[in-house]
């Protein structure tokens, strides 16, 4: 059955289900911040608040798995290594630099750095991993994916680049890139749903005692539990449902609809946190049509 749903003629729509869900998370953090009292400068408070949403994601996944396929997902002790490590790249690392960086960086320019981890994915499958071919067409194809994230960052002549902000969102990327090898390798092996779980819950308990050690706090209020609850199904979903179409799909052939996110997160952004003279501004649509060509040039076929 996941193997004809997620395998088949409906990947694609399946692909941009998770992108538009993924998108949809730039302005929700944004929100969340002013809803839990967390500024730009609180570090531990913006750590504690990833790893209260992953944690919640992982016990949402572990649930419904386990209902769906009638049996607790329990992890085997092969799987606690696969398990340790995408806790660490895909949860822990990941959203550590992503939520700093976030704080630091307008909700349509982080969407769109983030849509270019489609290329930084392929530079690791081929270089870090050899699992595929570094073709001339690639290369092109990362020129202008990297080239609209250099584009986003000029306005008005002048360089802007923030290690805290864009900086921190690249390195996300680097690290979401990883993850994204690494699914595709253990979940050959091992149930991606299980793996999903567990590495939520591990790495966001691991995020979440950080933020808390480090002096992280979060003022609690229903309509903040109530972001905090969607960013954390969007995740379970997401990420779950990502993990199955790796599994049953080539690498490159899933990653290219994460050109989808820029749109979704920008569109988004600029409708809930009102930026929309950003979206407006001359070098952002230029920099999304770069980011999207470039991945789109990556997988185009020679006819």
């Amino acid at each position: 059955m996941s193997a004809r749903v997620f395998g088949g003629r409906t990947a694609w729509l399946w692909a941009l289900f998770c992108c538009a869900l993924w998108g949809s998370a730039f302005p929700c953090i944004k929100i969340g911040y002013r809803l839990f009292q967390v500024n730009g400068g609180d570090t531990a408070s913006q750590i504690l608040f990833a790893g209260c949403r992953f944690a919640l994601a992982g016990i949402l996944v572990l649930l419904a798995g386990s209902a769906l396929q009638k049996r607790w997902l329990l992890p085997s002790k092969a799987a606690g290594r696969p398990i340790a490590v995408l806790a660490l790249f895909q949860t822990a690392l990941q959203y550590f630099l992503f939520y700093i960086g976030v704080a630091h960086t307008a909700g349509v320019n982080s969407s769109i750095i983030t849509g270019s981890s489609a290329c930084v994915t392929i530079l690791i499958a081929c270089f870090v991993f050899r699992c595929e071919r570094f073709t001339l067409r690639k290369f092109w194809g990362c020129v202008l994916g990297f080239g609209g994230v250099l584009l986003l960052n000029v306005a008005g002549g002048q360089w802007r680049f923030a290690l805290n902000g864009e900086g921190f969102l690249l390195l996300s990327t680097v690290s979401s890139a990883v993850s994204t090898v690494l699914i595709k390798r253990y979940s050959a092996a091992h149930d991606p749903v299980l793996l999903s779980g567990w590495q939520f819950f591990f790495g966001g308990a691991t995020l979440a005692l950080g933020g808390a050690l480090l002096g992280g706090r979060l003022t609690v209020s229903a309509a903040g539990l109530g972001i905090l609850l969607y960013l954390a199904f969007l995740s379970a979903t997401a990420y779950t449902v990502w993990g199955l179409l790796l599994k049953y799909n080539d690498v490159s052939a899933i990653s290219v609809y994460k050109c989808a996110i820029p749109l979704f997160g920008a569109l988004l952004s600029a409708w809930w946190l009102g930026e929309a003279e950003k979206l407006l501004q001359w070098q952002t649509p230029l920099a999304l049509l770069f980011v999207v060509g470039g991945v789109l040039a990556v997988q185009m076929k020679k006819a």
